[in-house]
């Protein structure tokens, strides 16, 4: 076996641990190795983590190993972010002064902004701008240290422009160094050439849009909340988009409490996102289905709303992860360093689960916890290096982007110093 890439000299290296996801005590545990080092092969995959000492003992370091000092250096998983909605064309930077001035979020939607202002200029854009749009923000999002991206569908709501918007993502997929997971979220509100007969949407995406696109996207999601989608037609699309051997997610509980967890642990649901307004009764039964809370608190930040109550479900025994929904209107957000302050300065959540939050867990959330999400013999090399001595830092200099290097599979794809 060659050794391709040592990384040497880590002043402080922080780590999950694991394949599955983390919850209770388990989310607040990660291993600190200091004076650490680590070897990653031909493939991309960590051969070995651990003590400087032990690891240049233990292997066979040749002049064609690629040497990377990390001296004063913390090394980190990639970041994961399991919930964007990166492929659209569009600005609604006027939404966030009417918000300022008090109007809410389903107001705007139902006089026609919010999705739908968005939906009206990507479904004017090609394939080609859309893919050079959401190059551009994996690569401002690649700058902060993420490394696994989710994007969803749901700016085209139609089956022409929702498989426009899936084949952009599946092109990034081939050609981005970035692991990501596709979402169809045709469910994300009803267009308006079906404004008086949103049933014959729902059918639409139930009779053609699933069955066709099965194959471009990883999961099926439902924005469930008033103005958007009820109970009972997001239980009737997703049950559909099980049969055809989708993945499960869900928009619940965001601005109401619409049972939206209820329904996402009834289909064992691989996770529920937002859950503002989650009743405990709800969440208990995501706790025993095994469903993820991804929160969004960047999106609680730009609304001005309530942020999700991520201690209690942590104590409740729920995994959580964390999101920026990157998204043209409610949060335009790229950094997961940013969002994983805003989880323990507004969450209450300790360092190290928002660390976890933002990588393991969130791993887990798109399905890829067993090749990502840690620092971990057999994990492909996704690691970002700090230039502080301390993960401490990711809080400690909040808003400052203190990513020094990110490697993507055992490749070095950004280098700052």
């Amino acid at each position: 076996m060659e050794i391709k890439v040592l990384i040497d000299e880590i002043e402080e290296l922080v780590t999950p641990e694991g394949k599955g996801p983390l919850s209770k005590e388990d989310q607040g545990r990660v291993k600190i190795i200091n004076n650490a080092a680590i070897l990653i092969d031909e493939n991309g995959t960590i051969v070995d983590f651990g003590k400087r000492e032990r690891i240049l003992s233990n292997y066979r370091i040749t002049p064609s190993t690629y040497v990377l000092s990390a001296k004063g250096k913390t090394a980190i998983p990639g970041l994961v972010d399991p919930h964007t909605h990166l492929v659209y064309t569009g600005c609604r930077h006027w939404e966030l002064k009417e918000r300022l001035q008090g109007k809410g979020y389903i107001e705007i939607l139902k006089r026609g902004g919010g999705i739908l202002s968005t939906v009206e200029e990507t479904r004017k854009s090609d394939e080609d701008e859309l893919f050079a749009l959401a190059s551009k923000r994996l690569d401002i999002m690649l700058s902060y240290g993420t490394t696994s991206v989710e994007i969803k569908s749901g700016y085209g709501l139609s089956l022409k422009h929702e498989r426009k918007i899936l084949n952009v993502i599946n092109r990034l997929k081939k050609e981005r160094g970035q692991i990501i997971s596709s979402t169809f979220l045709g469910a994300h509100a009803v267009p308006p050439e079906y404004r008086e007969s949103p049933a014959d949407y729902i059918d639409l995406i139930i009779n053609s849009m699933l069955p066709e696109f099965k194959g471009l996207a990883d999961f099926a999601d439902v924005f469930l909340e008033e103005g958007a989608f009820s109970y009972s037609e997001a239980e009737r699309i997703l049950k559909r988009a099980r049969e055809l051997g989708y993945g499960i997610k869900i928009h619940a509980d965001e601005i109401t409490d619409s049972k939206g967890a209820c329904l996402a642990a009834s289909l064992s649901a691989q996770s529920a996102d937002h859950l503002l307004y989650a009743s405990d009764d709800c969440l208990k039964q995501m706790k025993q289905a095994g469903t993820i809370a991804v929160l969004l608190p960047s999106t609680a930040y730009f609304l001005k709303k309530t942020f999700a109550n991520a201690r209690k479900m942590i104590d409740m025994g729920i995994p959580v992860a964390i999101a920026t929904d990157h998204n043209p209107g409610t949060s335009p957000l790229y950094s997961q360093l940013l969002n994983m302050s805003f989880a323990v300065f507004f969450m209450n959540m300790q360092p190290e689960e928002a660390l976890i939050a933002a990588t393991l867990n969130a791993a887990c959330a798109m399905g890829k916890g067993e090749i990502t999400g840690s620092i971990e013999k057999g994990k492909r090399a996704d690691i970002v290096l700090l230039n502080a001595h301390s993960y401490m830092h990711i809080f400690y200099e909040t808003g400052h982007n203190i990513v020094d290097t990110v490697i993507l599979g055992g490749k070095v794809v950004l280098k700052k110093d």
